[in-house]
């Protein structure tokens, strides 16, 4: 497999520390609210990327935090802390709300076929790890404690910035907007790895340290969390793009300081859900939630395809139009899927040399565009049914789209459907709705008077019910979508 890792800015073939084994380390969310489907995409294509590691024979462990302390507003360690603001907000315990939105997290990640990781772990079960840490860097010189919290020393490093060639003009304290001068700093980019009460009187968890009452600084907790379940030498790290500055450069920072050597030499960062108004935020009041999706009728897999079909490297624009073709393109999927016939036997060296072709494809800096294609490829290939599912299912093993078994609920629907007597022949076939049938059977008639204002005014009608017509020379059927 190749990817572009974002630490060199090229794109080169992928090489872990031990053969055959991937150690895998996701950022997880801050649980203080609902996750949009902006932060969702990135889970997406981090999952494709594990499953596409696990397809090609690798053995993964993928680790990811769950972040229910100690992320501040404000990257640059100030502002008021976002779980104690869920907190607030609700009026409920920090624990209660992140135990609440933890779940709401992974309800959206199980809709959106989003595998779990094989370690799952909250950040405020891992207190001790960060205070070892953190003693080791003070003990090293490269940290120190200034007004009762402990701030990495980015003077001991050889080089800060590295994703990015950053103008330190450019972020200089005072120029970016939302960063406060910290005078216990001693240079412009060292950042929090200790919270006392000195900063935050009102923090609900604190916990005793060397250095006084407090809690942990955010970019602490992915190290810690890393290398207590991933060891010290990670294979590979994801996230999104705006993760890189400062929260990924942070975390190498420090864990290099502590570990002494190399620590992470693959990054992969996924890239903003933009609207037409720019990048997808709660601050900005654009807070579309699959909960949202689904109340509005749609799949939550067609968002899944919708983000399958752009590169993860590109911004992605959102717009309902955007979402009502992929939900139209993946129904379409699934129905040419359903016709397919199941029985048969399977060709396994056109399987093997489609899955060849497969990983080829989607291995070349995880294109899943490519992947899209290559389902319809398949459909179109001069080969059995039986083999075409056999061979799509493996790559919806990559995919995560359900495609065999939704295909298979697809048949089953439609064997269930019922025959209503028409006029003069004219059959409705759908779903045993009486209204739903007499609605169809008037548009017929009013497309049989050539009033055809009336008949676009019924499908239109149907179609705000979430009802999609087939018309056939005898009759129509109908179903819901």
């Amino acid at each position: 497999m190749y990817l572009y890792n974002s630490a060199t800015h090229k794109k080169a073939e992928f090489v872990t520390h031990t053969p055959g084994r991937v150690e895998m380390y996701t950022c997880g969310p801050t649980v203080y609210h609902f996750a949009h489907i902006g932060n969702l995409r990135s889970y997406i294509m981090e999952d494709v990327l594990e499953k596409f590691l696990r397809y090609e024979g690798y053995e993964v462990n993928r680790v990811m935090n769950i972040t229910d302390v100690g992320h501040l507003a404000s990257d640059a360690d100030t502002g008021e802390d976002k779980m104690l603001k869920g907190a607030k907000r609700e009026n409920k315990t920090v624990m209660e709300i992140a135990q609440f939105y933890t779940d709401a997290f992974f309800s959206d990640c199980d809709k959106l076929h989003i595998k779990r990781p094989d370690v799952i772990e909250p950040a405020t079960s891992c207190i001790d790890e960060y205070i070892r840490i953190i003693s080791a860097l003070i003990e090293k010189g490269c940290a120190y404690v200034a007004g009762g919290n402990v701030y990495f020393d980015t003077s001991k490093l050889e080089r800060y910035y590295i994703f990015n060639d950053h103008d330190e003009e450019d972020l200089a304290v005072g120029v970016r907007e939302g960063v406060e001068e910290d005078a216990n700093k001693r240079n412009k980019n060292d950042f929090v790895l200790w919270f006392t009460k000195s900063k935050f009187e009102d923090q609900a968890l604190k916990w005793d340290s060397p250095w006084g009452v407090g809690y942990p600084g955010w970019h602490i907790e992915c190290t810690g969390i890393s290398l207590k379940h991933n060891g010290e030498y990670l294979d590979l790290h994801c996230g999104g793009v705006d993760n890189a500055f400062p929260h990924h450069t942070n975390e190498i920072a420090q864990s290099e300081s502590y570990l002494g050597h190399p620590w992470c030499p693959q990054w992969f960062h996924v890239h903003h859900l933009n609207t037409n108004s720019g990048k997808m935020s709660k601050s900005k009041g654009e807070f579309l939630t699959v909960s949202l999706l689904e109340e509005k009728g749609y799949d939550p897999l067609a968002y899944r395809i919708f983000c399958l079909q752009s590169h993860y490297r590109k911004s992605l624009v959102f717009s309902w139009e955007n979402l009502d073709n992929a939900q139209g393109a993946y129904h379409k999927l699934l129905r040419r899927i359903a016709a397919l016939n199941e029985e048969g036997t399977v060709d396994e060296a056109a399987l093997a040399e489609y899955k060849a072709k497969f990983i080829q494809q989607v291995g070349n800096d995880l294109n899943t565009s490519m992947g899209i294609t290559a389902l319809y490829d398949v459909l179109k290939a001069p080969m059995d049914d039986a083999t075409k599912r056999a061979v799509l299912g493996s790559f919806d093993r990559v995919l995560g789209l359900g495609l065999i078994e939704r295909a298979a609920a697809l048949r089953e629907k439609e064997a269930a459907q019922v025959q209503t007597g028409g006029a003069g022949g004219y059959t409705v076939t759908g779903e045993g709705d009486a209204e739903i049938d007499a609605l169809v059977l008037k548009r017929y008639e009013a497309k049989k008077a050539k009033d055809f204002a009336e008949a676009d005014q019924i499908r239109d009608e149907l179609k705000a019910m979430g009802i999609e017509i087939t018309d056939r020379k005898d009759g129509a059927s109908w179903r819901r979508v």
